[in-house]
């Protein structure tokens, strides 16, 4: 499975916790199930960070996101957003500029006519004041 196609199953996997607090392993095993579908490793890893860092990476949109609350957003850029965001914070290895691009590629794919520039937009601010993991600030 390529990154990208493991992006967009972390993607399924961070919209659907938007609904439940099911832990991320029990999405997967229930996709494996109902869909016959087998859910990649770093899209697990990535589903999974979103869940355990849930309140700083909001934080982190909420502060990038100008025109909009968090809470106004819908769900589908909220989503991206935060799958961008735990990439570019809690991942290892990952080219920033692969993220943005593949978080606008999915906002195309899955949002609204003006989801792409909004998506571009908040991850390039956010890139340009990158803070620490954790959303943290230094001393």
């Amino acid at each position: 499975m390529t990154r990208r196609d493991a992006r967009e199953q972390a993607f399924h996997l961070i919209f659907q916790l938007q609904y439940t607090d099911d832990p991320v392993a029990q999405l997967a095993e229930d996709a494996a199930l109902c869909r016959d579908e087998a859910v990649d490793g770093y899209a697990l890893q990535v589903a999974g960070a979103v869940q355990e860092h849930f309140l700083d990476i909001d934080a982190i949109i909420a502060r990038h996101s100008t025109k909009w609350k968090l809470s106004r957003l819908p769900k589908v850029t909220a989503a991206i957003l935060r799958l961008a965001v735990c990439e570019l914070n809690y991942m290892e290895d990952v080219p920033v500029g692969a993220v943005i691009n593949e978080a606008v590629e999915l906002a195309k794919k899955y949002g609204g006519d003006e989801d792409p520039a909004y998506v571009n937009g908040v991850l390039g601010g956010y890139v340009r004041g990158r803070e620490p993991a954790g959303g943290a600030e230094e001393a």
